[in-house]
């Protein structure tokens, strides 16, 4: 029986390259595009030797053309942290929705399953505490975020509508805050940027007062949760992350205990519309595709602490 194919664009990020190591994994071949605007060589390299992963540098913005049989289409191409879509504003906006369109073509072309990389940015700053799939969003259009929050808003629309007027195939991944190798120390994450601060023994800087929230999910965690998804019947959006909410605070504390820092906190004015909670749901996950968070956040930030230490 022949290998399926699967296309992974923005194959070269974080998230994009543990997608590959998952598929190859599991017996498929892949492709992987990305133009290295945030992405990086260095994260796909250990995959360069295998016959069954092919990389193409491509901006997906573009026509993209792929030659043969496409089974599965996976678009996580786009800047995803706060510094990358501050600084490429106008690439971010583009990738979300001429990337997406691109890549929606190419899944209609070969009428391949088409998954997209969606956010927990799409419920903007919520009113709606834990975040299920039936919120619609608290989300302003104008500001600094807006480039991300409406480029993905955007994206699951056009999405959708290719499943409805085309009928292809197509899910739909909100992906909630999400940490582990291969995350870049300077790319505007309080996680990175705490455990990078914390090994070099500077002051740990928190924006705010600290009492704003997120919920950490490991890496592999994620991909598995992703890799469940493609393969389930569910059209609609289903939030992927790890429900164990935590304030920023609490976790720039914990680093500095499990990296063993002398770092003291500093803490300086909060971003533009940063959101003030942010935690997922996953009740439709855990129904849906039999899937949620197996590894606890000290095990993950160990994993992720030795990971650091080591660039």
């Amino acid at each position: 029986m022949e290998k399926k194919i699967a296309v992974v664009t923005g194959g070269a990020g974080f998230l994009g390259s543990h997608l590959c190591d998952k598929l190859l994994e599991n017996n498929l071949e892949v492709i992987c595009i990305d133009n290295l605007l945030t992405g990086s060589i260095s994260n796909i390299e250990h995959l360069f030797e295998n016959n069954n992963f092919q990389f193409i540098k491509h901006d997906v913005t573009d026509f993209i053309h792929v030659a043969g049989e496409v089974d599965y289409v996976l678009h996580f191409a786009s800047p995803a942290s706060p510094i990358d879509y501050l600084q490429l504003p106008i690439q971010t906006l583009k990738v979300g929705s001429l990337g997406t369109h691109k890549a929606l073509g190419l899944a209609k072309e070969k009428n391949a399953r088409f998954l997209l990389a969606s956010t927990s940015e799409v419920y903007g700053d919520p009113k709606v505490h834990p975040q299920s799939e039936e919120y619609w969003g608290n989300v302003n259009p104008i500001g600094p975020r807006g480039v991300y929050d409406e480029a993905k808003r955007f994206a699951e629309a056009i999405t959708i509508a290719y499943n409805r007027y085309h009928n292809i195939s197509t899910r739909i991944a909100r992906i909630f805050n999400t940490y582990g190798a291969r995350m870049r120390p300077n790319d505007g994450r309080a996680l990175p940027a705490f455990i990078s601060q914390a090994l070099n023994g500077e002051d740990v800087t928190i924006f705010g007062d600290g009492s704003q929230t997120r919920s950490f999910c490991y890496v592999f965690d994620l991909i598995d949760g992703i890799y469940k998804l493609l393969l389930s019947d569910e059209v609609n959006p289903v939030n992927i992350g790890n429900p164990n909410e935590i304030t920023i605070e609490e976790i720039a504390k914990e680093i500095i205990e499990l990296t063993k820092s002398k770092s003291k906190i500093v803490y300086k004015e909060l971003p533009i519309d940063d959101p003030k909670v942010r935690q997922p749901d996953i009740t439709k996950a855990k129904s849906i595709l039999g899937w949620e968070p197996k590894i606890n956040r000290e095990e993950g930030l160990i994993k992720t602490i030795d990971y650091f230490k080591g660039i």
